[in-house]
């Protein structure tokens, strides 16, 4: 057997695991072209690169097909009940860092904490005779932000496309979604709740608690492990 370890197949987060990883003496590239998803590890043996979307990362490591993977925290906390006992963080990387926050019209001017958007929610829906839409793709950890902040009376709909133009496009009143720079917001004229955000992400390396490992196995992770100075 070999440990196998799934990263990013394209982009920014590929490119930036790779430097990340380069400078720590393991050496990851991808094998042949832009179309094959296998790739190639210089530096330590016994360690099989994978290279997966950053979505199915945590479905991967969940069901133990591979033991290493790196992606957002966003997508483990959204896409796994249970997260912490199916996976542990190993390391957070230093990059890709965004925020998962609430977002209304920026003409909304009485709406600025959790407990304002509550009271829009209710008088919403008094007057339109339905709950406030609020567009995400992320609904567990929105659910479950809104509920501890004792938002009720809204509806989640699912966007898997442009978040942000939803709110201008007439299909929902108000936005969850990831950002880093929030000129995106701004530009549709949308504005983050004055709120500690739903979760602060970023690019992060997790171990799979399900995948079987061997001896051999076990070693590398430890040899791994020293050579990126995780504990």
């Amino acid at each position: 057997m070999s440990l196998k370890l799934g990263v990013p197949s394209k982009g920014r987060l590929m490119d930036k695991t790779f430097d990340w990883f380069g400078a720590r003496g393991v050496t990851l590239s991808r094998s042949g072209s832009e179309r094959e998803y296998a790739g190639h590890v210089e530096g330590l043996g016994g360690l099989d690169l994978v290279l997966l979307s950053a979505g199915e990362i945590p479905r991967e490591l969940a069901a133990g097909r591979i033991h290493l993977g790196v992606t957002g925290t966003d997508l483990i906390r959204e896409k796994l009940v249970q997260w912490d006992q199916k996976v542990a963080q190993l390391a957070e990387l230093g990059f890709g860092q965004a925020d998962l926050i609430v977002a209304v019209p920026s003409f909304w001017v009485d709406v600025d904490t959790l407990d304002d958007l509550d009271a829009a929610a209710a008088a919403f829906r008094a007057r339109h005779g339905f709950r406030m839409r609020i567009a995400t793709k992320y609904h567990r950890l929105v659910r479950d932000y809104l509920r501890r902040g004792g938002v009720a009376d809204y509806q989640l709909v699912d966007s898997q496309g442009a978040t942000e133009g939803t709110v201008k496009n007439l299909t929902a009143e108000a936005i969850a979604d990831i950002t880093s720079s929030g000129e995106t917001l701004r530009a549709n004229h949308l504005k983050i709740l004055e709120e500690e955000p739903v979760l602060r992400s970023q690019a992060t390396l997790f171990r799979s608690r399900m995948a079987p490992m061997d001896e051999d196995d076990r070693a590398t992770l430890r040899d791994l492990c020293g050579m990126l100075g995780i504990g």
